[in-house]
């Protein structure tokens, strides 16, 4: 049993540190979209997720609502979100992404894109499939930490 733990301990410690690397290398390629991070996955967010109020995007994003409030300030006044009545409920606003915020978000997404599949295109192509099937199984791997995480 020992083996089987410490196999999956390596790959545990190998997927944070890879994803920590993945995920620096892209920052980089983020910021040519002209955003902080914040702002940035903020806006990706109400993108890709939808519209929504003020507390559910802070909820994503999990920081606190008046943080929230500064960073959908600087996107409306960039003209990338805006703030409308909420369908539902008059006392609350629903936060949206504008057309430009969209077109931002979707060059920025297609960078990232194109930078990742640069890459998989370098790797031998043993290795590269061997990514390709294994990225189908990250966001089941998301999932399961998230949930851990909730429980705990």
């Amino acid at each position: 049993m020992t083996d089987r733990n410490d196999d999956l301990e390596a790959a545990a410690s190998a997927l944070n540190s890879g994803a920590i690397h993945l995920l620096r290398a892209l920052a980089r390629i983020d910021r040519s979209a002209g955003l902080t991070p914040a702002r940035l996955s903020a806006l990706s967010v109400l993108v890709f997720a939808g519209p929504c109020t003020l507390g559910r995007l802070a909820a994503i994003e999990e920081v606190a609502g008046p943080t929230m409030t500064r960073i959908v300030d600087g996107l409306v006044q960039l003209g990338l979100a805006a703030r409308e009545p909420h369908p539902d409920s008059a006392r609350s606003t629903r936060i949206s992404a504008t057309d430009d915020g969209v077109a931002l978000m979707q060059a920025a997404r297609g960078r990232r894109v194109d930078a990742l599949v640069r890459a998989l295109e370098s790797l031998p192509a043993q290795d590269r499939d061997r990514l390709v099937t294994a990225s189908r199984l990250l966001d089941e791997l998301a999932h399961a930490v998230r949930a851990e995480a909730n429980d705990g």
